[in-house]
Order: C-alpha cells, then sequence, then structure tokens
C-alpha cells in the first residue's frame, strides 16, 4: 500500500514539473536561457587541442590559520599592548612601569629558558601544536663519546668550537682521515665565532672582582669575548687550512670571510691571490667580503673605487652572479669614498637591477648615507627619492644589514626635514604588512613615536593632534614629559586651554604629575586668561587637584615645593572660578613655604574681596602684605580705606 502510495506521489510531481516547464518555455519566447530537460542538453564537445591541466595540491603551513586569523583584525587604540594583556593587575599605565614590565617580563623568560637547558630531562613533553622549537630543551652536552667524524659534525652542529676543534686534533693524531666537507664545517664555525666559544644565552653571568673590572674596558663587548677576536698569527684557522693538502673554494672563502670579520683585510687579499694561483674560482660570498674590506686596504677615494672595480670585473671573468649583498657590500664601500661615492651610487644601482637585483632596505640606508647628512638644506631630495621607492611595499630582513634599523634610520630622518607629509608617509610605511618590526626595540619606537607626536604639535591644529594622541597613547606609546609639554604648546597655539583638565588627568596617569615644570606651566596657562564660568570650575578642580600631588606627592616619588609663581597661579585660578576661601587658604601656604606674593596678586585678592564686601578679611590680607614688608603696602591701605566702609578701631 505505502509503494503504490509513494510511486503515485512521485508520478504527479513529474508531470507537474513538465506542465510548468511547458508553460514557462511558452511564456518566456525571447529569454536567452531554455529550461531544457536533461536528455535534450547536447554534451559540450571539446576540442582536441584542449588539455587538462590538473593543478598542484596546494600546501598550507601549520600557522595558515593563524596568520588569517591575525589578517582580520587591527590594533586597538583603547588596549594595551599585545604583550601585557595577560596580566590586566599589572598592565602599565607609565613609562617607568613599561620599562620595569618589560624588563620582568624578559627577566622571567631567560630565567624558564635557562632552568630548560640546564635541565632539560625534565621537560621532554610536547605540548604545542604545531611544533615550536625554541620552547623546547636544547641538546647542551655531546651524545658522541668516541673519537670519530660523525662525533666530530655533532659538535660542529652544536657550536662548540673548542670542543670540535680538539676533536680534529685527535683525528690527525690517531691518523684518521677527515673529509673535507666537515673540515669546510669546522672552518665555517671556526672564522664565524672567532676562534672561541660563543656566548651561551640565558647563563648567569659570574661576577668576581676581575670581571667587574673588566666592564669599563668591554662594556660594548661583553656579551662574548668572540667579539675582540682579531686573526693572530696560526691560529686554529690558518693551521686547519694549511694542513689541506687540496682546499677547494670553500676552504678559501671560509677563511677570507673570517679574515675579512675580524680585521685582517690584507691577509685576505693575499689569501685570494692565493686561490687564484691555484686555478680556482671565488665564489659571490668570498667577493662579496673583499669588496667589504676594499676601503680597508686603500687610502685614496678613487683607489678605492677602482680596486672594487676591479673585483666586480672578476666576478664577471670568473662567471660569478652577483646578489644582494653584493649590492650592499658595494655600497657600504661607497660611503667610505666621498665624492667618488655620490658618483658611482646611482650607477651601481642601475647595474644591479638590469640583473634583477632589486635594493633591501640596507640599500636604501647606505644610499642616505652616502647623500643626506642631517641638518643640510637642500639635500631633503634624495629622501623624497627613498620615500617613493619604498612607500606602499611590505619588507622582509634580506642582508644582515637589514636588521641593523634601517627603517629607525630612515623615520628620523624624514622626520628631521620637519616636512608633515612626509612624516605621515614614514607613518604610512610602518603600517604596512609587518614594516614596524623592523622600527627596532621598545627604546628606538619610543624615540620615533615621540618625534613624529612633537612634530604633530608644531605643524597640525589641535583636532588633529589630539585624534592622534588618543591613537597612539598610551596602546603604543608613553609620552614623556617633553612630549607632554608640547601638547601643551598646542594646545595654547589653538586657543583650546579648555581641554587642559582632561590633559592633567592623562598627565597624573601617565607618571608626571610630579614633574614641577610641567604642572607650573599647566597653572600658568590656566591663570593666564579669565575664561567663562564653566571653564573656569574645572579649571578650579584640576587647581586643587594639583595642590593635592604638592601635598601628599605621588606613590612616594620626590614631592614638588611650593614656588611664589605656582602658589599665585593657583591663588589667581580660585579666584577667577569665585572660590575665595579656597584662595584665602592657598594664600597662607605663601607664609608657610617661605614665599612672597606679588603686589599684583594681592591688587587681584582685594578687588575679588570687595565684590564680597568682607571688611575683615581686606584688613588681613594688608596685615598678610604688611608682614612680608611689600613696597605695595601703603597703597593697599589706601584702597582699602577708600573702597570699604571702616570703623574708627578698623581705621
Amino acid at each position: 500500500m505505502a509503494s503504490s502510495c509513494s510511486q503515485a506521489l512521485r508520478h504527479h510531481v513529474c508531470k507537474s514539473s513538465r506542465i510548468l516547464r511547458v508553460h514557462l518555455q511558452k511564456a518566456w519566447p525571447n529569454r536567452s536561457f531554455v529550461l531544457n530537460p536533461a536528455a535534450d542538453q547536447q554534451p559540450a564537445v571539446s576540442s582536441p587541442e584542449e588539455e587538462i591541466v590538473i593543478p598542484k595540491k596546494k600546501t598550507w603551513s601549520k600557522e595558515a590559520v593563524l596568520q588569517a586569523l591575525a589578517s582580520t583584525v587591527n590594533r586597538d587604540p583603547t588596549a594595551s599592548d599585545y604583550r601585557f594583556q595577560d596580566d590586566p593587575y599589572l598592565t602599565p599605565k607609565t613609562s617607568s612601569e613599561f620599562k620595569l614590565f618589560s624588563l620582568s617580563q624578559e627577566s622571567g623568560r631567560n630565567a624558564a629558558k635557562y632552568f630548560i637547558s640546564t635541565y632539560p630531562k625534565y621537560f621532554q613533553k610536547d605540548y604545542a601544536q604545531p611544533h615550536i622549537p625554541c620552547l623546547m630543551p636544547e641538546t647542551l652536552e655531546a651524545q658522541i663519546e668516541e673519537v670519530s667524524e660523525a662525533a666530530l659534525i655533532e659538535r660542529i652542529q652544536m657550536r662548540k668550537v673548542k670542543a670540535a676543534v680538539d676533536l680534529y686534533d685527535q683525528l690527525q693524531q690517531a691518523g684518521t682521515p677527515v673529509s673535507l666537507d666537515v673540515t669546510n664545517q669546522l672552518l665555517d664555525l671556526i672564522c664565524f665565532y672567532g676562534d672561541c666559544d660563543p656566548a651561551q644565552e640565558n647563563v648567569p653571568e659570574q661576577r668576581n672582582e676581575e670581571t667587574v673590572g673588566q666592564e669599563n674596558t668591554l662594556s660594548h663587548n661583553k656579551r662574548s669575548p668572540c667579539l675582540v677576536f682579531s686573526f693572530r698569527e696560526n691560529n686554529n684557522a690558518e693551521r686547519i687550512f694549511a694542513l689541506l693538502s687540496e682546499p677547494n673554494t670553500h676552504s678559501y672563502s671560509a677563511l677570507i670571510r673570517g679574515m675579512v670579520k675580524y680585521g685582517a683585510y690584507s691577509k685576505a687579499f693575499s689569501t685570494y691571490t692565493d686561490l687564484l694561483n691555484n686555478q680556482l674560482k671565488a665564489d659571490v660570498s668570498t667577493f662579496n667580503a673583499l669588496i667589504t674590506a676594499a676601503p680597508e686596504v686603500k687610502e685614496k677615494y678613487n683607489e678605492k673605487w677602482e680596486l672594487i672595480v676591479d673585483l666586480l670585473k672578476q666576478m664577471a671573468e670568473q662567471k660569478v652572479k652577483p646578489n644582494l649583498l653584493t649590492l650592499n657590500a658595494v655600497l657600504k664601500a661607497l660611503r667610505r669614498c666621498g665624492t667618488v661615492g655620490k658618483s658611482q651610487a646611482f650607477p651601481v644601482i642601475s647595474e644591479m637591477r638590469a640583473l634583477s637585483i632589486d635594493p633591501s632596505l640596507a640599500s636604501y640606508n647606505h644610499l642616505l648615507s652616502i647623500f643626506y647628512k642631517p641638518g643640510h638644506k637642500g639635500q631633503t631630495d634624495i629622501l623624497q627619492e627613498v620615500m617613493n621607492e619604498v612607500s606602499g611595499k611590505s619588507f622582509t630582513p634580506q642582508d644582515p644589514d637589514d636588521a641593523c634599523d634601517p627603517v629607525w634610520h630612515l623615520s628620523l630622518q624624514c622626520l628631521d626635514t620637519k616636512d608633515i607629509e612626509q612624516a605621515y608617509r614614514v607613518h604610512e610605511l610602518l603600517g604596512v604588512g609587518e614594516n614596524w618590526r623592523l622600527l627596532g626595540n621598545d627604546f628606538q619606537q619610543n624615540i620615533y613615536h615621540a618625534r613624529f607626536f612633537s612634530l604633530l604639535c608644531m605643524m597640525e591644529n589641535i583636532d588633529v593632534v589630539l585624534k592622534w594622541y588618543r591613537d597612539l597613547v598610551p596602546s603604543v606609546y608613553y609620552p614623556s614629559s617633553n612630549v607632554m609639554r608640547d601638547l601643551l604648546q598646542a594646545l595654547d597655539t589653538d586657543n583650546r586651554l579648555d581641554l587642559i583638565p582632561q590633559i592633567w588627568k592623562d598627565l597624573k596617569q601617565l607618571g608626571h604629575g610630579n614633574r614641577q615644570t610641567l604642572v607650573e606651566e599647566l597653572l600658568t596657562l590656566m591663570a593666564r586668561e579669565k575664561q567663562n564660568q564653566e571653564v573656569q570650575e574645572t579649571f578650579a578642580e584640576c587647581a586643587l587637584d594639583i595642590k593635592k600631588m604638592y601635598d601628599t606627592g605621588d606613590r612616594g616619588k620626590v614631592m614638588m615645593s611650593w614656588t611664589a609663581g605656582s602658589l599665585s597661579d593657583l591663588v589667581s585660578v580660585l579666584l577667577a572660578a569665585q572660590r575665595r576661601q579656597d584662595a584665602w587658604e592657598i594664600l597662607k601656604l605663601f607664609k608657610t613655604h617661605n614665599r612672597v606674593p606679588s603686589e599684583e596678586l594681592l591688587d587681584k585678592f582685594l578687588t575679588c574681596i570687595k565684590e564680597s564686601g568682607d571688611v575683615n578679611q581686606a584688613l588681613e590680607l594688608v596685615q598678610i602684605s604688611a608682614g612680608f614688608c611689600l613696597p605695595g603696602t601703603p597703597k593697599l591701605i589706601q584702597r582699602v580705606q577708600q573702597e570699604f566702609l571702616l570703623s574708627e578701631q578698623q581705621k
């Protein structure tokens, strides 16, 4: 029964659909599409020449989803920096707290890495997905104890320079041959780290009298003694190189790069001559190192450039293709070539571009160093050209010099020109991709934002300044007292002093509430001109709040001391708001803090007393003036006698 019902229902539906299709075809004869049954459709015939290309499988990285999610959000100007959101209670609100929090966080991270590296057996479980290598313990102890080439490779990979050299010597004494590839790896290690073990990160320093005494002489190199290594005679690199029966290009390249890195420039060129005498060809890294060393072996500018050109010609003869590091090495050398550098920099870039080598951030930094000198007028054209080249591009480090803060230098050089449009272009460049990461560390980012915001205060109207102020502070920048003073001057220039109470709240939050010069300037601005009554009321509340800072200080910080000017300004603000009693209490502080009020202030106070007709207070004011032995006391007495009704006793 059920089967027959379902068949009848299907027959009815099919019949209805055919009737509907017929009606639609009759109603829309001119339509470009026709509802035809599948049986009536002719299959598309593909031409025999067309070939179906199956695309290759797209392999996504394990971080692809995280990267996609990260691209959907922007920085929240109302929130603190992302590094501090794990602990909202300790989120810094001032520049000093920001520094303390950052250093504490870094110290804790280093302590954790130290314990992981010291006790790796307790941290073998990997919970991270995807795997994060830097969170797992490193292998610090060699696993292969026997004297073999495998043990040598292990020590090279662990960057144990002295242990690798000792093991190599043991292999030589035992007559065990070491392959040329492994020997070249050892040479690379020795020449990179300078014949000594690299400094271990996150290891507590052992401080004693000897190390403390050496801190001043080696302060800039205290992280690693390898930085002061020089290529002495018969060092391990040269000794091992001399033991090679047939050194190849890699062997010479490692030795030459090590010599250039540690200042043995003449030796590097002599070794290069030996390479040519042995009928070998240098590789591109060797030429890059020699180009870097060229300015060190010649004195005159033209001789330096001729040596660089000769090296480039030899590259062409040996069919060695230059790379980006070659371009940067030439530009870096041209910085030491004076006027010759200015004449050859752009032709070099043009030649490299013809070889499909585009400049990197370090290239532009070298270019600016050649042409642009801060403070010299008429040299801003090169800045404009560089900005035209880099605007809208997202950069990633391609050269070791790209990590030497070229974006930071470019930003400061553009801000030095006081060109607001150029400043906006620089800030826009930092917002492209991950360019902001190339701005440098927290200290350098703070300097950039301070210069940028100070320029805004100088060149823009107050509405634009406040827009940037709310966007930057405190999510990415904690302004100093000098920058806040620039903001106060911008408020004064645009006659927006009504915003001072709001700025005062920010000053306290940013830890500048005890900056005496800043507070006194703020009081002076409030006392200079009389505003409408509503604004004067907010000024009075702000002034009384400032008085509390003088009385109690700010969480144990150095308390401010009252000056005659700050007391006078405070009294003037309160008098303008018709708060005579509060002003009277402040006036008494002159005697308490051994400060002398001005005659103008007392005249202003007497005028305010006259409006209320308080004779007794007027007489007390005269007594205060007489107590300070002010020369204007007789005039004050005369005013009281003329403007107030005095009894015989009061007269």
